[in-house]
């Protein structure tokens, strides 16, 4: 089996289980107490504060551990958000930030604050103009990640963090992502990231905060974490995620090089492959290990099922998952196809062999997922003059587009298609099915209709 899922948890690595291994016998004490047993664990979870500190480009005494990054993600922003309260209750989020960023921006709003969310370009990258013009006199923080967990742009954030520094409002950086990699540079404010992600143990977060930063922590504290994260440290994961932070930054510079090489690969190969494919994220400013695409005509989660079947984990942004039937709001944000998407997030370590493998089991893949939707659905069309109406009212995507698809070659140039559908994620499909195949999408209408105009 192939676990190309790395950018949602990466393998454990050696490093983190040697040291979390180590650890179990010289950190269960409670690092709080003066004998001897508390001095072994304090030691352990002082060495490990430096280091992560060190990883992040910070002063140890302004990072604390957390039971997650979720959890550092929401301690961040509630507590910027209070440590300027007088300043004012306005948040300024990316359009494609993680869901735990978007969750506080909710919660925000839900007791009378405001946000602004700042749209992203087809690449899934900010405008740094955006951020700058979304900065209020009552914005209290703005919340930037530093690369995308779905596609995998990297984000301007040194020059984001340089305009919010121009008028004093402090910057929490997301760096769940792209930590393992390198530093985040710029004058940011507050950063989180996730163990897990870069190969550490699950259940590890932390959390910095400049010294200058107004921070106020939100409910109950206790003396632990400085106040900001509450409860036993679980110092023997707290050593893993730390040593093995230092132990992947340490391999990074030529694990890049290689990984860039097998996604470029993938990127280049897959349109060449699989027909009706856009592959998807800034070609240049993104994370070594990730390569995302879109295939026309194809369930997502369909097709993550066949990949499985044939050996290989890959995740999904689909527009018609199990769990939610509403399109990733990364894909939705970018206006890029959301039907039938992979996310391929190759592993440290991730072999060539199982990368041309994937290559070639894909094309197969992807035609029988298509071969299956279109033996299997009926649709009704009817004639009008010089249009057709397509009725896929009921249907979830991607089937209202390989309708569209069908008939669209039964039109004259200059006549319409109108696809009539409910399906939530067909307002996000039609208009970029419409991009790639180079027919103009005139609008939408109401029923919901949506009319296409044949140009070629």
């Amino acid at each position: 089996m192939s676990y190309f899922d790395a950018a949602s948890s990466h393998p454990l690595h050696p490093v983190a289980r040697q040291a979390l291994l180590a650890s179990l016998d010289e950190g269960w004490a409670d690092p709080a107490r003066l004998y001897r047993e508390g001095r072994k664990a304090r030691l352990l979870l002082d060495a490990a504060r430096e280091a992560a500190a060190e990883a992040v480009g910070c002063r140890a005494d302004e990072l604390v551990f957390t039971a997650s990054g979720t959890r550092a993600v929401h301690t961040g922003i509630a507590g910027a958000l209070a440590g300027r309260r007088r300043v004012g209750r306005h948040l300024i989020v990316s359009a494609v930030e993680h869901s735990s960023v978007l969750h506080s921006a909710e919660a925000l709003v839900a007791e009378g604050g405001s946000s602004t969310e700042v749209p992203v370009d087809r690449t899934g990258a900010v405008s740094v103009a955006a951020y700058a013009d979304a900065l209020r006199s009552d914005t209290a923080l703005a919340c930037l990640q530093s690369a995308n967990h779905e596609v995998g742009t990297v984000q301007p954030v040194a020059e984001v963090a340089e305009a919010c520094r121009a008028v004093g409002v402090p910057l929490l950086v997301d760096a769940a992502q792209s930590l393992g990699w390198e530093r985040v540079e710029g004058a940011w404010s507050l950063l989180a990231a996730s163990a897990h992600k870069w190969g550490g143990p699950a259940g590890v977060g932390l959390l910095a905060v400049r010294k200058g930063v107004r921070f106020a922590p939100q409910g109950p504290v206790d003396e632990r974490e400085s106040g900001r994260a509450t409860g036993f440290e679980n110092i023997p994961a707290v050593v893993a995620a730390a040593a093995s932070l230092r132990a992947v930054r340490t391999e990074a510079a030529q694990e890049a090089l290689r990984l860039r090489e097998l996604t470029e690969r993938i990127r280049a190969r897959v349109p060449r492959l699989v027909p009706g494919v856009s592959v998807v994220g800034d070609p240049v400013r993104r994370l070594p290990g990730i390569v995302t695409f879109s295939c026309l005509y194809v369930d997502g989660e369909t097709l993550l099922h066949e990949l499985d079947r044939a050996g290989f984990s890959v995740s999904s942004g689909s527009s018609c998952t199990s769990s939610t039937l509403t399109p990733s709001h990364v894909l939705k944000a970018m206006g890029v196809l959301s039907e039938g998407n992979v996310r391929v997030s190759l592993p440290r370590g991730a072999l060539e062999e199982d990368v041309e493998r994937f290559l070639a089991v894909l094309p197969g893949a992807v035609a029988g997922v298509r071969e299956k939707l279109g033996a299997a659905t009926p649709v009704t069309v009817v004639e009008e003059e010089f249009s057709l109406v397509v009725d896929a009212l009921g249907k979830r995507c991607p089937i209202p587009v390989i309708e569209l698809a069908k008939v669209i070659g039964a039109v004259p140039v200059g006549g319409t298609v109108k696809v009539l559908s409910d399906d939530e994620a067909a307002r996000l499909d039609i208009p970029a099915w419409c991009e790639m195949r180079g027919q103009e999408y005139v609008g939408e209408e109401e029923g919901p209709a949506y009319v296409i105009r044949r140009v070629s």
